[in-house]
């Protein structure tokens, strides 16, 4: 296994989980809680942004945990991908 083979292991996985949690964000849109796909949407996502929810404030009903998750997620890959390759 080398270190280049790794580095794109770790960016196909966050990738997919940054479009995992876009997905569980906009299906909440369309539809209703207990909807099978929804439902596993959330047991993959709701574990990672719950913590995110319970520090943040109170926004009038918008929930920004997702971008939140999405931007972190990103920079740990990102970080990760510099320190293998570097």
């Amino acid at each position: 296994m080398t270190v280049e083979f790794l580095a794109l292991f770790i960016r196909v996985i966050s990738q997919t989980f940054i479009w995992v949690v876009i997905g569980s964000a906009i299906l909440s849109f369309f539809l209703p809680p207990f909807h099978p796909i929804r439902e596993a949407l959330d047991r993959i996502v709701a574990p990672f942004l719950n913590p995110i929810r319970n520090l943040m404030p109170n926004m009038g009903g918008l929930d920004f945990s997702p971008l939140i998750l999405i931007l972190a997620v990103d920079f740990i890959s990102r970080m990760l991908i510099v320190l293998l390759l570097s």
